[in-house]
């Protein structure tokens, strides 16, 4: 069942095709107060898939444009074929893959995300621990509960106290996350590093950052963030050989995917001491209860937060409905993706 708001009849409709606690987690009232003025919007009441497919069935031939989220049911090519006037799709999240068809991209329907307004959340949390890595919060936070003081600061390995001045930063992937990271960056006395084979030299230097080489960034990096999609071509894509190239006292910072780094050759470097790292991500998740994650003490292991939990899923719907008033208003969704960015993203 569906509840509705009809400013109009003769509004255009929109769908919400996802979970009724996922429009309310995403959703403020004011952005769904603001849309409701130009759409005529079909609201879920409940949060089973059959509810939504039943909504989709006796909506989708007079719906402009579907909204996706997590935990939406997939869209099938059947539901597609009797939604005749379908202009967009757009996903309240990041990753759409889950959620479409291959056979929308041959069609006029367009795709968008909320990739941004999630990337951002995600680049906030980034920087934030790129900081705390470098001065040490975690193991320095340890360190008084024990009793010491600032004399007992070590002056190499985990826990040395350094500021985001004249060190390098390695950003892996110039996905729309690690893009927001980079304009962050720009605001502090350090050298950014760059790995990205699918952008240009010109590009990076727009970015205000330099391209280099995965060799060069892993080597000459003190802190390497990670912000790569999670595609199978990039499985391990941070190995043995990344790793032990790493400069003493490096940070390595995941907020992407865990399957992007091969664990157990992480596992064998931080055992030596020589490097430490901070993980929003793994894989899979969670790690076990005796995984060495949870026990080294160069690891700081945190449970997937940096991306949107609670407050910050609301920049989400905030997007979503802008998107929908650009659609609206003819002019391009700023979340918009076309099919070969599809390919690259996670």
């Amino acid at each position: 069942m569906i509840r509705s708001t009809i400013p109009s009849i003769t509004s255009p409709q929109v769908l919400f095709h996802l979970p009724r606690r996922m429009l309310d987690h995403c959703f403020a009232p004011q952005d769904l107060q603001r849309l409701a003025k130009s759409f005529h919007c079909h609201f879920p009441t409940g949060n089973e898939d059959d509810e939504l497919n039943d909504a989709w069935l006796a909506n989708a031939s007079e719906t402009m444009a579907v909204v996706t989220g997590w935990d939406s049911p997939r869209i099938t090519e059947a539901m597609l074929a009797i939604a005749p006037r379908l202009e967009a799709i757009i996903h309240a999240a990041g990753s759409i893959r889950p959620f479409i068809p291959d056979s929308v991209w041959d069609s006029s329907i367009r795709i968008a995300t909320a990739n941004e307004a999630l990337g951002k959340g995600v680049a906030e949390t980034s920087l934030g621990l790129i900081i705390a890595a470098l001065k040490g919060f975690f193991p320095c936070s340890q360190l008084t509960r024990s009793g010491d003081w600032q004399s007992a600061l070590p002056k190499r390995g985990f826990g040395r106290v350094r500021e985001l001045y004249n060190v390098k930063i390695g950003i892996i992937g110039a996905s729309r996350t690690g893009r927001h990271v980079l304009r962050l960056l720009n605001s502090f006395d350090a050298e950014i590093l760059l790995y990205d084979p699918t952008i240009t030299d010109a590009d990076a230097i727009a970015l205000g950052t330099r391209r280099v080489s995965l060799h060069d960034l892993m080597k000459l990096s003190d802190v390497v963030s990670l912000h790569a999609p999670a595609l199978p071509q990039l499985r391990h894509m941070l190995g043995s050989a990344e790793l032990s190239i790493m400069k003493d006292d490096a940070i390595l910072i995941n907020t992407a995917r865990g399957m992007l780094i091969d664990e157990g050759a992480l596992i064998q470097e931080l055992s030596t001491g020589r490097i430490s790292a901070i993980l929003d991500v793994t894989n899979p998740e969670p790690p076990q209860p005796n995984h060495p994650f949870r026990a080294l003490p160069n690891v700081t292991l945190l449970p997937h937060i940096a991306g949107a939990i609670s407050t910050g899923s609301l920049r989400q719907g905030h997007s979503v409905v802008d998107q929908l008033l650009e659609l609206q208003q003819g002019l391009p969704m700023h979340g918009e993706i076309s099919r070969a960015n599809f390919e690259i993203m996670a």
